[in-house]
């Protein structure tokens, strides 16, 4: 079989395992506190990848290096609770397409923080992006609640824990990378969990266990469709997230068909797309690492 339809088949897999994630996040409604389910997805998910740990943890980075992992874990953490609480109180299709700004947001940080060159290309990508954003939230038109800054909050916030990713990358492999955003992301949310911890039922917990389960093996899913080919052929397809986002907050949370959301998620998506077609032209690497998915 052709590698690029295998690539694109295995990113089909990781949108239907990604959407899975905030489904299941959505379901709970709040049940579970924001810090307390964040630290319970990262914890089991530490616990998912202990045989990988285990090795990669042996490696000890050196103390500048290691204060950027530190640094990062602190970040993540408060992208995640943001994140978690975003999803508690917003539709399945708002908080994935506020998502896909994330990826805009980093070309921006790269030229700010990494000195990287500001191409026409991606400033047009941003300026059509923030047109999409204010499809999506309408103010003027509607009120923009809580759920949507937090979300804004984290895509902010997410763009910081890539930045530091991207940074790090040229020292360390994805992999051990990965290992200590797991570690510490896990122990940074432990002050908070304690704060708001609340008994768990068994159902909620089962709920979370799977979460973690889905998302790691979303992220399996994804590293083989960049094994299999390009980022420029399979970054597209995670326009499919918003597909699926909005079939599952209309069949199974009765959330109603935003068209407004669609438009502006639509013309995020196919700014970022847009982006990674020309870095990949332009011989660059694509900051996108599969394996730094926020969830």
């Amino acid at each position: 079989m052709n590698q690029s339809i295998v690539g694109i088949l295995w990113m089909v897999i990781t949108t239907i395992l990604f959407v899975g994630v905030t489904a299941t996040v959505r379901y709970l409604e709040g049940e579970v506190p924001a810090p307390q389910a964040a630290f319970l997805r990262y914890a089991i998910g530490t616990v998912l990848l202990t045989p990988s740990l285990i090795s990669l943890v042996k490696i000890r980075p050196e103390k500048p290096l290691l204060q950027k992992f530190v640094l990062r874990g602190l970040v993540h953490s408060i992208g995640v609770t943001l994140w978690f609480y975003a999803m508690s109180v917003m539709p399945v299709a708002e908080v994935t397409a506020i998502g896909f700004l994330t990826y805009i947001f980093v070309s921006i940080g790269a030229c700010i923080f990494l000195k990287e060159k500001l191409h026409k290309h991606r400033l047009t990508a941003i300026l059509f992006s923030f047109v999409g954003a204010m499809i999506i939230l309408r103010p003027g038109f509607k009120i923009i609640e809580n759920g949507q800054i937090g979300m804004l909050m984290a895509t902010v916030v997410f763009t910081a824990s890539y930045l530091i990713a991207k940074i790090v990358s040229k020292e360390r492999s994805s992999s051990e990378i990965v290992a200590m955003l797991s570690i510490f992301t896990t122990i940074f949310l432990i002050p908070t969990a304690i704060y708001s911890w609340e008994p768990l039922s068994l159902k909620a917990f089962l709920i979370l266990a799977f979460t973690a389960l889905i998302a790691t093996i979303g992220h399996i899913t994804m590293t083989q469709a960049i094994k299999a080919a390009p980022m420029v052929v399979t970054q597209p397809i995670l326009f499919l997230q918003l597909v699926w986002a909005s079939m599952v907050g209309l069949f199974i949370f009765s959330e109603e068909f935003d068209p407004f959301v669609i438009l502006g998620g639509t013309i995020i998506m196919i700014c970022v797309c847009y982006v990674s077609y020309r870095e990949h032209k332009l011989g660059k690497k694509i900051i996108n690492d599969p394996l730094q998915k926020v969830i």
